[in-house]
């Protein structure tokens, strides 16, 4: 996918039941490391789709 194409995909705004700890932690690291929370959950779930994995 080529950045532009991100800009035409709809967004769906979803809720998610996670432990605190981990949930905080991971917040922090993109802060600190300048990532965009949602966009990384995003790839984690097209990188585990693509592939197949459980």
């Amino acid at each position: 996918m080529y950045p532009n194409e991100r800009l035409n995909m709809a967004q769906k705004n979803v809720t998610l039941s996670l432990d605190e700890n981990i949930y905080d932690n991971y917040k922090e690291f993109c802060k600190k490391n300048a990532i965009a929370l949602s966009r990384s959950i995003e790839v984690f779930m097209e990188e585990k789709t693509k592939k197949g994995e459980k």
